[in-house]
């Protein structure tokens, strides 16, 4: 586990940075696959964790959510339009784009279903950071927003790699893995316009400072 910023840590994971989960102070953010249990529970033993949050519910975000949540005896924490999917991930596979790599992530991924105690909003308090809704690459995606030191955990608004090929660098997300993608730009500039300092991806490495995003956001359609 690898400290990012204070009271930023980011899990260990194979390949490095290919499906990221963070611990928020004392909040885990994320899940990764339904394989991932195991190793991300080795790596909380002996820290407090006193919550679950997903940026999305989508199979590699959720799939150990239901594990961690029972094994901690923890509350599980959704964006409002993705909790009935956390719940059904049936739902997810239903709204996502009928395309064989969906089918094949999900078939691989997606772990069971969990109870959501909490519906995340905009401007809900996770851990000292924001809740942003930042919709488009699922209907109920959040991102997660510290001002005082821009750090900015956005799940897969955006991916610092190709999630195919592994090779790095700032793109959107799969247009086949993104029910919407103009809604999901409409996210990116929102994100953009906050300046962010430290971002923090589903997908890839972390990318300090706006440069990069400036320079995407340029390219984006209108």
């Amino acid at each position: 586990m690898k400290e990012l910023a204070p009271g930023v840590w980011q899990l260990s994971g194979f390949p490095p940075n290919g499906i990221n989960v963070f611990l928020l102070d004392d909040v885990l953010v994320d899940a990764a696959s339904r394989h991932a249990g195991r190793r991300i529970l080795r790596q909380l033993r002996g820290r407090p964790v006193t919550a679950h949050a997903i940026t999305h519910a989508h199979p590699d975000h959720q799939g150990a959510s239901k594990e961690i949540c029972e094994t901690l005896n923890i509350p599980f924490w959704v964006g409002e339009h993705d909790a009935d999917a956390a719940e059904n991930p049936d739902l997810i596979r239903r709204r996502q784009p009928d395309h064989p790599v969906a089918r094949f992530y999900d078939s691989i991924f997606r772990g069971p279903g969990r109870r959501v105690d909490r519906t995340l909003k905009e401007g809900d308090e996770v851990a000292g950071f924001t809740v942003l809704d930042t919709p488009g690459h699922s209907a109920g995606h959040v991102s997660f927003w510290r001002e005082s030191d821009g750090v900015l955990v956005l799940g897969d608004v955006l991916n610092n790699m190709d999630v195919l090929t592994g090779l790095p660098g700032l793109r959107e997300p799969k247009p086949y893995l993104t029910p919407d993608p103009a809604e999901n730009r409409r996210s990116i500039r929102k994100l953009a316009a906050l300046e962010p300092q430290l971002m923090l991806f589903g997908h890839g490495a972390p990318l300090r400072g706006p440069d990069k995003l400036h320079r995407l956001v340029e390219t984006l359609p209108a």
